[in-house]
């Protein structure tokens, strides 16, 4: 006994047994409607944008300040320091006098004239000589960034000129300008070592 398939009696009914449209094939490519997978494999994700760095300040010349002493005190001690150089020199020069006028009056050594001018002038160059130390010291403080070191060779150096010019340029009585040499030295000592004093303990703290 065989079976006979309804739909050949009633051709209409085909319309129902029509292949899915979904089975026939795409009109496009599957690939461009959905890419691939491999197509983002070798992709990154956007990294955000760093934030931006803030400029630099500017750099600030170094501004260039007065000392803060104390200026009482500061001419105070540049005073008394005239003083104290000047007594120094004063009584050196008087030793030097008192001790050729006993050796002129034995007569054993010749005449001795140690001094070509008086303690009191050496006394006055010796104030004097305080005061313009003092006012390069000021000034070194304004205008050096090592006011202390510039002081010390500049004196220091004027120091040992003013010691070896006088042996240097006498040459007809060695005795006074040893003398005289040694008299620079005792001007230039004290004041070498007291102004810095002075004006580092004059500063306001």
């Amino acid at each position: 006994m065989t079976y006979r398939d309804p739909r050949d009696e009633f051709p209409g009914t085909r319309a129902y047994t029509r292949p899915n449209p979904l089975d026939d094939p795409p009109l496009y490519p599957r690939e461009e409607l959905y890419p691939r997978e491999d197509a983002y494999r070798g992709r990154t994700e956007p990294q955000p944008a760093p934030a931006p760095q803030p400029a630099p300040a500017p750099r600030r010349q170094p501004s260039v300040t007065a000392p803060d002493v104390n200026p009482v005190m500061f001419v105070g001690g540049v005073v008394m320091t005239g003083v104290v150089v000047a007594l120094a020199v004063w009584l050196v020069a008087w030793i030097m006098r008192t001790v050729a006028s006993r050796v002129n009056e034995t007569g054993t050594l010749g005449v001795w004239n140690p001094l070509e001018q008086s303690e009191v002038w050496f006394a006055l160059v010796g104030f004097l000589c305080a005061l313009l130390a003092a006012a390069l010291w000021h000034v070194l403080q304004l205008i050096t960034p090592a006011p202390g070191s510039f002081f010390a060779w500049i004196v220091g150096l004027l120091i040992v000129a003013a010691v070896v010019v006088p042996l240097l340029l006498t040459t007809h009585d060695l005795v006074a300008g040893i003398c005289t040499s040694l008299l620079h030295l005792v001007i230039g000592l004290p004041i070498l070592a007291l102004i810095p004093m002075v004006g580092n303990q004059s500063k306001r703290r």
